[in-house]
């Protein structure tokens, strides 16, 4: 089993609200630990001495989620790859700024969540979007924007409020690098978050990425208890073989290519 763990795939269970709307806490995912190589970071409990050595290394995708290991603890952050090594990469006002060229965020319509144990949209973190449904259960309508990333990647985030990690200063991604954010832009100890505010610090080695996120297996409320008997009602519907690879949106023509073309 820890050799399956290590070097195929591993369960995680996701703990925090970074990565709504997309992952919620209380999901069981599998996390696939092959698909960039092997490093000290594979190993299941992190028993190995830290160390870039990479075996049969490749570098992640744009879009791809990947389970990574902060520079000060053993603790695993999930989150998303938005910039290659290599990359110029700022955040202005929330929006990633890639290579000198706004990443497009298109709004789309608000998402009710349920309400309930391990989504309790508290009003300091959520202020003014919880509320009452024509069913008379609690919801928490989280406005999300659907980004879209130079490869095509498409997926959607939550960007509700003004905060300072909303404004990021033009780095380069070093070789091999990557620069991660999570999903709930407002809520995520990211690489946009200094150490000692529990962040990655900036770009990440791949060294320390420790595998691609690839469907959730089922996902808890969080109202079960010791008794097996609740665990069957405490189950999310629909969250069962969630996909969590992005989307890969097809291109627009470009207008002038098209003229230049006839």
């Amino acid at each position: 089993v820890i050799g399956f763990h290590s070097l195929v795939a591993k369960p995680f269970y996701i703990p925090s609200i970074s990565m709504m709307p997309n992952l919620l806490v209380g999901d069981r995912l599998v996390v696939s630990k092959y698909p960039y190589g092997w490093s000290w970071v594979s190993a299941s409990f992190h028993i190995l001495p830290r160390s870039s050595a990479r075996i049969l290394p490749r570098t992640p995708e744009y879009g791809d989620i990947v389970i990574v290991v902060p520079p000060n603890s053993d603790d695993d952050y999930i989150k998303r790859v938005v910039a290659l090594p290599g990359d110029r990469i700022a955040v202005v006002g929330g929006q990633i700024i890639l290579n000198g060229k706004p990443v497009p965020q298109v709004s789309e319509p608000p998402i009710d969540l349920p309400v309930d144990a391990n989504q309790p949209c508290e009003p300091e973190e959520f202020p003014g979007l919880r509320f009452r449904g024509p069913d008379g259960k609690m919801y928490c309508e989280l406005p999300v924007f659907r980004e879209t990333l130079p490869n095509g990647a498409t997926y959607r985030i939550i960007d509700h409020t003004a905060q300072p990690l909303d404004n990021y200063a033009q780095i380069t991604v070093p070789p091999g690098h990557v620069f991660l954010m999570g999903d709930n832009r407002d809520h995520s100890a990211d690489s946009r978050a200094p150490i000692e505010e529990k962040g990655l610090g900036g770009p990440v080695p791949l060294s320390s990425v420790g595998g691609r996120a690839e469907f959730v297996t089922f996902s808890f409320d969080g109202s079960s208890s010791l008794n097996p008997l609740s665990w069957w009602n405490s189950l999310r519907p629909g969250r069962a073989w969630t996909r969590l690879r992005p989307m890969i949106a097809k291109p627009l023509p470009d207008p002038s290519s098209s003229l230049q073309a006839r």
